[in-house]
């Protein structure tokens, strides 16, 4: 079993940066690729970001690209987003998840992921 946990989120005016975490515990995902995605109220979850195992391959959103990098530290079980000139579009609930090595399918897709963190909340005050 993987835990994920996030961590980071919080109240920042528009234009303003955060970084979340997600440190994962149980087992290491370091042979993983993994991925941020995010619920708003109303909407469907959306593919964010995503980085694969050893850090070399990043995918984004076109929403997020120039603004939001993913990086990991794998010494640390751990994955990060910085999210840089944040918008009034980009409140959220935050949510880190590990892709499955069962499912090809692309790293985009919610449905190539088998573990989930509880996810990190994320304000934008204009």
């Amino acid at each position: 079993q993987v835990q994920l946990v996030e961590s980071g989120g919080g109240l920042v005016q528009a234009g303003g940066s955060l970084r979340l975490s997600c440190a994962a515990s149980g087992r290491t995902v370091s042979s993983y690729t993994m991925g941020w995605f995010r619920r708003a109220p109303g909407r469907e979850r959306e593919f964010v970001a995503a980085i694969s195992s050893n850090g070399g391959t990043t995918y984004y959103a076109d929403s997020v690209k120039g603004r939001f990098t993913i990086s990991r530290d794998n010494a640390k079980n751990t994955v990060y987003l910085q999210m840089n000139s944040l918008k009034p579009e980009d409140p959220a609930v935050y949510y880190c998840a590990r892709k499955s090595t069962l499912m090809p399918t692309s790293p985009t897709m919610s449905g190539s992921y088998d573990y989930w963190g509880q996810g990190t909340q994320v304000t934008i005050s204009s």
